[in-house]
């Protein structure tokens, strides 16, 4: 599989990677022998670039993909995990309820200082049961996850010490990489005006559907040679799906507005005799600064269908049929965020 390199780093990912939220247990329960097969799945299908987080089932999924890794040759993978959320023990009966089936006992408090940071880090390589991270992300900072009274204060504490902290770690060669992991754009915006970022995983918001990257943010990163890696590729699943009954967009139901624009989409991939999880998943990687696109799943079939797509020889002129279809949401500035 061909790799591309990440930010003005000597990083190199392959174009596909994995994403291991699913593995986590998100939305339905994740078997130990189901996730380790849907890994060498992974393996098997040439994806050598592994996205994880303490988030995910509040440390299983770092634990997995650590036993998984542990025993292949160090120069052969990129990792990547995330930062800002540090996980605490609590009793069985306190553990709450964030969507993931079975999660190990803990709960998260948001911390994105120096002291924080470091904490996240330290705790991460105890649950991979690894010696090594490449990438870091700050995780879900932003007005998408934490509304704009607790973002202003996580923001200002990303600005006033946490990006130190994760300019030490690169710079000490603990990681070689550091970026943001979110699905909204206007907080990349802010952060990317007052440092300089190597990558950012973006999720759902440069897709074939929903552009919101477009305007500022693609424009940003090349200026300063910053890499997308882009995950939610079928946004919530109607990419994937089409607009049949029960479809989400961005984790929710999708509008009659967004079910008829990929219904139209789906009519113009018929017509050009190819499934709509096929462009889907190939659009990413035509912008020169996406690095790679993060395939999630839990189900080995799964990845094996989604790579058979981004293998499909598509049409050249598909793309530009669609561009009546897609949405552009304006992206706010800093002025919006910290109101």
């Amino acid at each position: 599989m061909q790799t591309r390199t990440i930010g003005r780093t000597d990083l190199a990912v392959t174009e596909y990677s994995f994403g291991t939220a699913p593995l986590g247990g998100l939305y339905r329960a994740c078997p130990r022998d189901v996730a380790m097969a849907t890994l060498d799945t992974a393996w098997q299908e040439g994806l050598r670039y592994y996205d994880t987080a303490p988030w995910y089932g509040f440390g299983r999924a770092e634990r997995t993909v650590g036993d998984f890794l542990r025993d292949k040759p160090k120069a052969s993978y990129v990792l990547s995990t995330k930062v800002g959320r540090v996980m605490r023990p609590v009793p069985d009966d306190r553990v709450p309820d964030y969507g993931f089936v079975d999660p190990l006992p803990f709960d998260v408090h948001y911390d994105y200082s120096y002291d924080g940071i470091m904490r996240c880090v330290e705790l991460s390589h105890a649950r991979l049961g690894l010696n090594r991270i490449d990438i870091l992300y700050v995780h879900d900072i932003g007005v998408y996850t934490h509304g704009a009274e607790r973002n202003a204060v996580y923001l200002r504490q990303l600005l006033d010490s946490g990006l130190k902290a994760l300019s030490e770690l690169k710079a000490s060669g603990a990681i070689r990489a550091y970026g943001l992991g979110v699905n909204e754009v206007p907080v990349c915006l802010d952060v990317m005006r007052a440092a300089d970022l190597d990558c950012i995983l973006l999720a759902g918001r440069y897709t074939l559907l929903d552009r919101s990257a477009v305007a500022e943010l693609l424009p940003l990163c090349e200026r300063k040679g910053t890499s997308l890696v882009v995950g939610g590729v079928f946004n919530s699943g109607i990419l994937a799906t089409g607009p049949v009954e029960g479809a989400h967009f961005d984790y929710m139901p999708a509008t009659p507005e967004i079910a008829g624009k990929v219904g139209a989409m789906m009519e113009i991939a018929q017509e050009k005799d190819v499934p709509l999880a096929a462009p889907a998943l190939q659009f990413p990687l035509r912008h020169p600064s996406v690095a790679s696109v993060l395939l999630g799943t839990a189900k080995p079939e799964s990845l094996r269908r989604n790579m058979d797509l981004a293998r499909m020889a598509l049409p050249e002129d598909i793309y530009p049929a669609f561009e009546p279809y897609t949405l552009v949401a304006p992206a706010l500035g800093s002025d919006a965020v910290r109101q």
